[in-house]
């Protein structure tokens, strides 16, 4: 039992809401129904509170009401989207019904969810049921009945999430397009994940469990590719084509003769587009709105002050692009006609993360690259369909990652003999095996000759620390750069120049002929430069390639053969 929430107490809370969203962005996302080309509402309302979480981490103290400030200022800075600028709107209530307590008491907390869903419900110029605002008023309402008998804190917190997910669980009820495609509300959703982080945080308890993006529904039952909510509109029934969001640094001069008001200033806006939100504070607007004309809303904001962080997109075709995305995502794009295409004789079909990386595969005469790697393997089905794609009558697969070798090998299995895997763990290892191939021996012949060919290179990487930790006598900080050769990781520092240098000294011997430096996408030409230098001085017998391989989380991709 707790009769009180002290202000690291409550700053732990809002860390921890905001982890458990993070953890689920996938989730809400994918629930996403309207509005359509604000598609990311999850990541929207990831985002935002993210930006609230930041300022809460500079201002932890003792006081809870000066934690809840700042949490509320970040959210209202970050807040994206229409989900976002709702969730910062409850905040900021929340935020003001705590003002000047430096505890809050199970009585404060459910006021402050009654506070917030006011303070949203004025923002929202036509709120709409059935979505995070009914979530959040369903549960502040039984939050303040529950407290009136109880000065249990957690109590009433367990109490609050019982009701919101209940709430939840009915917004199909509430919204005929939720029950047409079978989901419950996503922003409702979001709001649910960051409660059940709030309970945590109050009983000391770790976070649930992530729920599998490919299972979500009412009763986490139903797969998304059932239920894709852009389907379900059509790109010519979007009225006011473009999203429309900008912040306004009021400024004292102009409202001499453009004085403000905020619910008047929401009526005309309204006038000119929907789904609009306009909140303020002494110093920021905040204007979300789809509109026809962006330009005008610009120019009516701007009499109030300066216009900063502006940001339009094109919905048409933004909900153009993500009918596609899904099509293709799940298997669902048109594939073109093979049935009159004579097969080639050999196929190589490549895994490979980077555009620059694809290309070089593409470039030594892979037939089909699919894009994946470290943190995105694809599955026996991927590959299973890109060697069907690449229409040969004999294919090799390539995994360049060790993680992708027995998905691989399931795929040949399910296509029968005319497919052999070469396991190639890393990157180097299958350009390596590529360059060895020879159309004119067969499938079996190829293979043992690819296969060979991965002892012939050495394979580095140059990527950060995600955590502390010290491995084989290596003290690895968080966000410090690694050199790993092969498995091995062999240095370690903040520069990644220096880490990068020491690992090709370790790497680099007498034998060496010729080393590949693949240029990921956080490097930079001007570093790569220096590193051939260093190379040139260093190691004046062996010759240097330099590839822009565009690579995600590894800065330097090292081949030395």
């Amino acid at each position: 039992m707790a009769n009180h929430i002290e202000g690291k107490k409550l700053a732990y809370m809002f860390i921890e809401g905001a982890e458990n969203l993070s953890k689920n962005v996938k989730v809400v996302d994918a629930l996403n129904v309207f509005p359509v080309p604000d598609g990311d509402t999850g990541t929207n309302m990831n985002l935002s509170i993210t930006s609230g979480v930041k300022e809460v981490k500079q201002n932890i103290q003792d006081d809870a009401s000066k934690v809840a400030g700042s949490f509320a200022k970040g959210l209202l800075m970050g807040a994206r989207g229409n989900s976002g600028v709702i969730l910062s709107q409850l905040f900021r209530g929340f935020s003001k019904q705590v003002e000047g307590k430096s505890q809050i008491t199970a009585a404060d907390l459910a006021q402050a969810f009654e506070r917030g869903v006011e303070t949203a419900y004025k923002a929202v110029m036509k709120p709409v049921e059935g979505t995070i605002l009914t979530v959040a008023k369903d549960a502040a309402k039984h939050s303040l009945k529950v407290s009136k008998k109880h000065n249990d804190v957690i109590y009433v917190m367990e109490e609050t999430l019982k009701e919101a997910k209940a709430s939840l669980k009915r917004t199909p009820d509430l919204l005929p397009v939720l029950k047409e495609v079978g989901v419950v509300d996503s922003g409702g959703q979001g709001l649910v994940y960051i409660y059940e982080g709030f309970l945590a945080a109050l009983k000391g308890e770790a976070l649930p469990e992530a729920i599998s993006s490919e299972y979500v529904s009412m009763d986490n039952l139903v797969k998304i590719e059932h239920h894709n909510a852009q389907s379900h509109m059509a790109t010519e029934d979007i009225e006011f084509g473009f999203c429309t969001e900008v912040m306004v640094r009021i400024q004292e001069e102009k409202l001499i003769t453009n004085p403000y008001d905020e619910q008047k200033f929401r009526q005309e806006l309204s006038e000119i587009g929907d789904s609009l939100l306009v909140v303020s504070d002494e110093d920021l607007i905040k204007v979300h709105i789809h509109a026809e004309q962006p330009g005008e809303v610009l120019t009516k904001a701007q009499r109030y002050g300066e216009l900063i962080n502006i940001k339009i997109e094109n919905m048409r075709e933004q909900h153009t692009h993500l009918l596609d995305e899904t099509k293709e995502a799940y298997g669902q794009k048109s594939k073109p006609d093979l049935t009159s295409k004579e097969k080639s004789e050999f196929g190589i079909v490549t895994v490979a993360m980077g555009e620059g990386i694809a290309k070089l595969f593409k470039g030594l005469g892979a037939g089909v690259v699919i894009e994946g790697g470290q943190t995105m393997n694809p599955s026996t089905e991927d590959i299973v369909n890109a060697i069907e794609e690449v229409h040969a009558e004999k294919v090799i697969i390539l995994p360049n990652n060790g993680n992708i070798i027995m998905a691989a090998e399931q795929a040949a299995q399910v296509v029968g003999e005319k497919a052999m895997v070469v396991p190639s763990k890393t990157v180097p290892q299958g350009l390596a095996a590529l360059l060895s191939f020879n159309p004119t021996q067969g499938l079996e012949v190829n293979a043992g000759m690819m296969k060979d060919a991965l002892t012939t290179v050495k394979s580095g990487q140059v990527t950060f620390a995600v955590r502390d930790t010290n491995i084989d006598g290596i003290d690895i900080k968080k966000n410090d750069f690694m050199g790993i050769a092969e498995k091995k990781i062999v240095s370690s520092g903040v520069d990644v120049l220096e880490v990068t240098k020491d690992l090709l000294q370790q790497m680099l011997d007498e034998d060496s002929e010729i080393v590949t430096l693949i240029q990921g996408e956080d490097a930079t030409t001007e570093q790569t430069e220096q590193l051939a230098s260093f190379l040139e001085v260093e190691f004046p017998e062996v010759e240097v390639d330099v590839q822009l391989g565009n690579q995600p989380l590894y800065s330097y991709i090292i081949s030395v053969e």
